[in-house]
C-alpha cells in the first residue's frame, strides 16, 4: 500500500512514533502540503491521511488508485463526501481522542479569565510584587465561579465532560436544546440560554445552521458581564459582531481557542478587542490526545486492509 501523510507535522512534531504506521506499506509523510502540491503528492496513492489539507472532488476525481481517506481528526468537513461516496473511497476519521483534553483546555480558558494568572505572573516578573507596600496586590479582581451559570452548546461527549468540570468548581449548567435528551442538565433554547448564563461555552460542530450562530442578535441577548468560550470551531462566531460586544463592554471577556481563519490573520477584528483572550488552536494537542489519533488511525488503516472498516464516516452523517 503506498500511504500518504499530507499534513503531519501538527499530529507529529518528533514526540511520537511512525513506526507501526510504517509496518502497514511504503509510507510518505509530509509535514506541511499547499494545494497547489495536494494532487502530484497524492495522485498514485492508495491511502491518504489528512487533517486539515482539503480533499476537493476536484482533487480527487484525478487519484483512480485512492482507495481510503483516514482523517488525523474528528472533523471531515474538508474532505468532499459526496465524491468519495461516487468513487468508492472509504473515509474514516478518530472520533473520541480528545475529549479529555478540550475540556481541560475549555476550563483553563475559563479559568485565565477569571484569576488572570497569566497576567499577574507577568507583573510579578516586572517587579511590581517587589515594590509593593501591601502583602498582596492584584490589577484585576478575580471572578468566582460557584453558583454562576454555564451554558454549553453542543452537548456530545466533550460537551458533557466540560459540564462535570464545571459542577466541580460548583457551577449550574445548561445545555441548548428543545427537549431533555439526558437528565443530568436542563435543555433550554437559545435565547434562554444566553439570558441565563454568566458563561456560554461552544463545543458545537460547525455546520451551515451554526455558522455564525453567535452573532449581533445572540450577543445581544447575552447577560452584560458574561463570558464566551469557544474552542471548537471559529465560524461559529461572528467576530467582528464579538469584537464589538467586548469593546462596548456588553459581554466581560471572550476566550477563543479558533478563529475563522487559520493560521490567524493580522487584520483579525479581536487581536485588538478588548479583554479577548487568544490561543493558537491547541486544545487538541496533548501528547495523550495526539497519541490516540495515531494509534486510532492505525486501526482504521488496519480494518480497512481487513475490508472491515471501522470509524467510516457515511453520507447522512
Amino acid at each position: 500500500m503506498n500511504i500518504v501523510v499530507l499534513d503531519g507535522f501538527a499530529l507529529n512534531p518528533g514526540d511520537l512514533d511512525w513506526t507501526e504506521l510504517e509496518s502497514l506499506g511504503t509510507v510518505t509523510i509530509y509535514d506541511r502540503t499547499s494545494d497547489d502540491e495536494i494532487l502530484s503528492r497524492i495522485r498514485k496513492a492508495d491511502i491518504v491521511l489528512t487533517n486539515k489539507t482539503p480533499l476537493t472532488s476536484e482533487i480527487l476525481y484525478q487519484c483512480p488508485s485512492l482507495k481510503m481517506i483516514s482523517v488525523l481528526a474528528t472533523g471531515y468537513d474538508i474532505i468532499d463526501l459526496m465524491a468519495c461516496n461516487a468513487l468508492g473511497i472509504v473515509v474514516c476519521n478518530v472520533p473520541d481522542y480528545g475529549t479529555k483534553s478540550v475540556s481541560q483546555m475549555t476550563m483553563a480558558l475559563l479559568l485565565e479569565v477569571c484569576n488572570q494568572v497569566g497576567y499577574h505572573a507577568q507583573r510579578v516578573k516586572q517587579g511590581q510584587w517587589i515594590h509593593s507596600k501591601d502583602w498582596c496586590f492584584w490589577d484585576i479582581p478575580s471572578i468566582e465561579l460557584d453558583q454562576k451559570t454555564m451554558g454549553i452548546i453542543g452537548y456530545g461527549r466533550i460537551g458533557q465532560n466540560t459540564a462535570k468540570l464545571a459542577k466541580a468548581f460548583g457551577m449550574n449548567v445548561l445545555a441548548l436544546g428543545h427537549k431533555n435528551f439526558r437528565e443530568d442538565v436542563p435543555y433550554v433554547d437559545m435565547k434562554t440560554l444566553c439570558q441565563q448564563s454568566d458563561v456560554i461555552v461552544l463545543h458545537c460542530s460547525l455546520t451551515a445552521e451554526t455558522y455564525h450562530l453567535i452573532n449581533e442578535q445572540t450577543l445581544s441577548w447575552m447577560k452584560p458581564g458574561s463570558i464566551l468560550i469557544n474552542n471548537a470551531r471559529g465560524d461559529l462566531v461572528d467576530e467582528t459582531a464579538l469584537a464589538n460586544a467586548l469593546n462596548t463592554n456588553h459581554i466581560y471577556a471572550a476566550a477563543l481557542d479558533v478563529v475563522s481563519k487559520e493560521p490567524m490573520e493580522k487584520n483579525n477584528p479581536l487581536l485588538k478587542a478588548k479583554n479577548c483572550f487568544i490561543t493558537p488552536h491547541m486544545s487538541w494537542a496533548s501528547l495523550e490526545a495526539r497519541q490516540r489519533i495515531l494509534n486510532t488511525t492505525i486501526e482504521n488503516i488496519k480494518g480497512f486492509l481487513n475490508s472491515k472498516p471501522i470509524h467510516q464516516v457515511k453520507m447522512n452523517q
